[in-house]
């Protein structure tokens, strides 16, 4: 069973939007003091992270998808979201999201700060395609 499992992934022009979702099991408890992360992968290419959001709410996002990319935690429901607007063709890719504890409790959970390595619960990807 899968820990993390993604949604909401399609194809869209350029400008166009879409709002990508991570539902978590119950094996991320307790949820809401996870570390959570949204990464993006293009084939042969390593993971490169988009946005972290830590426990309390706070985000930080790469610079390339800062104004454009929102995310945010439901910690109710367990969800993890990720709106995308004004896409681009560069952010086509395959989008992953991620959670762990470690970076929560080392106070470590920015993006500024950690990398993919530092998470060990992953969804399996959900593909992005955005055409020019």
């Amino acid at each position: 069973q899968a820990q993390l499992v993604e949604s909401g992934g399609g194809s869209v022009q350029a400008g166009g939007s879409l709002r990508l979702s991570c539902a978590a099991s119950e094996i991320i408890e307790p949820y809401s003091r996870y570390c959570l992360g949204w990464f993006r992968q293009a084939h042969g290419q390593g993971r490169e992270g988009v946005v972290v959001i830590d426990s309390d709410g706070r985000s930080t996002y790469r610079d390339s998808v800062k104004g454009r990319f929102t995310s945010s935690r439901d910690n109710a429901k367990k969800i993890l979201y990720l709106e995308m607007n004004n896409m681009r063709p560069e952010d086509t890719d395959i989008y992953y999201c991620a959670a762990d504890l470690g970076p929560s409790r080392g106070g470590f959970c920015d993006l500024n700060m950690i990398t993919s390595t530092n998470f060990g619960n992953w969804g399996h990807g959900t593909q992005v395609t955005v055409s020019s």
